[in-house]
């Protein structure tokens, strides 16, 4: 929703060209705001995510037997016909079906299948909680959360009485922690960051960047790992979702603070293209998936989107071997020519 002056300086940055976007005064963006609601309210909400289950199911079933029997893949308003009425009974509201049928003929789409994974309410591999809701079907009234002709109490962190609520969900984690995530429209906050930075992933140091800064790899799961091994042994089951948890949060709490700093401070960033999905596949599988490196990436683009500044992606093929000055690719070749820095 920024407009964007195409007149504005370019930059070359390896096979790109890129435009820094010029955001103007009292736009506005689309952001999910994410609070948790307090445990009084987990019962309605399972027993709404149970009936959003049935409904998923039912769909699930009624869309295979019509391409099995037809040939005809259903619309998500031709699904609508099917569930119409049903609200009541279910105890949900009428929106809520509505946006069932919708994510299930997105999902349906994305993986190219006739029929998708149940929804299973019980059971070892239970599915979790999802209650979705369209705009206008959430409000704030009263220092409350109002869904459903229910009251729904959070923490409420962001000032929601400033916002208007369009489409959302509730949601449940794995400790059984439900969560009300809603987008909102805010004013744009153009980044005062000046100048480009370069970020070198690594395991190491998760990121490098260009003018020596790092953020260090604090180990987010290594010093938990002993406690993790005693709790899977003895089964606790809890106490495992709980270091999960643990380490999930710590690993986003110093990604978010690191890439948050670099957008405040800069007007460009760029990341190698390095692949966290290959490199899990080697032997390194461990210490990357802990450094988390496609979760910075996606911190940094859409906090770069937010923020009207531009994030690229570039190549790192052949870089430790090129020279700065005239191009050549005569520079060290492997692990041990990695260590000759001039």
């Amino acid at each position: 929703m920024w407009r964007i002056n195409n007149a504005a300086p370019a930059r070359s940055v390896g096979f790109f060209r890129v435009y820094r976007p010029v955001i103007l005064e009292n736009m506005k963006q689309t952001k999910t705001l994410k609070v948790r609601v307090k445990d009084t309210h987990a019962a309605d909400l399972s027993r709404m995510a149970r009936c959003v289950n049935f409904v998923w199911n039912y769909l699930n079933e009624l869309s295979a037997r019509s391409i099995r029997e037809k040939s005809l893949f259903l619309s998500a308003y031709d699904m609508d016909r099917y569930t119409r009425g049903a609200s009541k009974d279910l105890g949900l509201h009428s929106q809520t079906l509505q946006e069932v049928s919708r994510e299930y003929a997105t999902r349906r789409k994305q993986f190219k299948k006739s029929r998708l994974a149940w929804r299973k309410s019980r059971g070892v591999r239970r599915s979790l909680g999802w209650v979705p809701f369209k705009s206008g079907s959430a409000k704030w009234k009263n220092g409350q959360v109002t869904f459903n002709g229910q009251y729904f109490k959070v923490w409420d962190s962001f000032g929601f009485s400033q916002y208007k609520f369009r489409s959302g969900s509730f949601n449940e984690d794995a400790r059984g922690r439900w969560y009300f995530n809603v987008v909102v429209e805010v004013d744009v906050q153009p980044s005062a960051g000046q100048g480009a930075i370069g970020v070198d992933l690594g395991l190491k140091d998760v990121a490098t960047c260009s003018d020596g800064v790092t953020l260090e790899n604090g180990r987010f799961y290594r010093d938990l790992e002993d406690k993790l091994v005693i709790a899977q042994r003895t089964r606790n089951k809890r106490r495992v979702q709980a270091i999960h948890a643990k380490i999930k949060n710590r690993r986003k709490d110093a990604l978010h603070k690191f890439s948050r700093r670099l957008v405040n401070q800069h007007g460009e960033i760029l990341v190698g293209d390095v692949s966290p999905t290959k490199l899990a596949k080697t032997r390194m599988a461990k210490s990357v998936l802990d450094a988390g490196w496609g979760q910075l990436k996606r911190m940094l683009e859409y906090k770069c989107d937010h923020a009207g500044i531009v994030f690229r992606e570039v190549r790192e093929a052949y870089t430790t071997r090129t020279c700065s000055s005239c191009g050549s690719l005569s520079g060290p070749r492997g692990v041990n020519g990695l260590r000759i820095r001039d």
